[in-house]
């Protein structure tokens, strides 16, 4: 007879002791899940969607786009998603964990994170109650829309998004978004 395998469950309150080392410390019901710091091209990504974003929900003033942002829940969930969109009523200086209502994550995909954000964070951001998810696959030039109680759908043309409680509809080419993607080598050096 084996030993049983044990496998180390983290809190939030751990995750402030671990190090500031460039990598990425989340954690889904205390599973620890660690990422290196991204490259090149998923920053320009992120920085085209923020930029997009921005430009179609700042001059409304109805959300906040935030690269830098946590979900969590409980003590046993820490999230850091690529991009995040919330309501403008959240005053600035709230904390993170008391924001409960998130309009959009993205999630853009390295070597090192798309089996993280496709099997376990996209689903774990609409359990949550994250209303939309957007993994960006910059390799295949798609990004799969995924809405909480709908089927996951690949766009590889141009994403369509209507915030909550809007009527205004952004649209992003991705022929835009992955413009400058041409030389496919450059992935496999990420």
């Amino acid at each position: 007879m084996g030993m049983p395998l044990t496998i180390p469950r983290y809190t939030i309150e751990d995750l402030a002791r671990f190090p500031d080392d460039g990598q990425r410390y989340e954690l889904v019901e205390g599973m620890l899940i660690v990422t290196p710091a991204p490259g090149m091209v998923h920053e320009v990504v992120i920085h085209r969607l923020e930029m997009a974003l921005g430009n179609f929900l700042d001059p409304a003033g109805s959300a906040y786009i935030v690269g830098r942002s946590e979900i969590e829940k409980g003590v046993r969930t820490h999230l850091e998603p690529d991009l995040l969109v919330i309501p403008s009523r959240y005053r600035l200086d709230t904390p993170w964990k008391r924001v409960g209502e998130w309009w959009l994550a993205v999630e853009v995909f390295s070597r090192s994170s798309v089996i993280y954000d496709r099997e376990i964070k996209a689903g774990v951001y609409l359990k949550l109650g994250v209303a939309e998810v957007w993994l960006v696959d910059p390799r295949e030039e798609t990004i799969e829309v995924r809405r909480r109680g709908e089927e996951p759908r690949t766009v590889s043309d141009v994403l369509r998004w209507t915030p909550p409680n809007s009527e205004r509809e952004l649209s992003i080419s991705l022929n835009d978004l992955f413009r400058d993607f041409l030389d496919r080598d450059f992935f496999d050096e990420e």
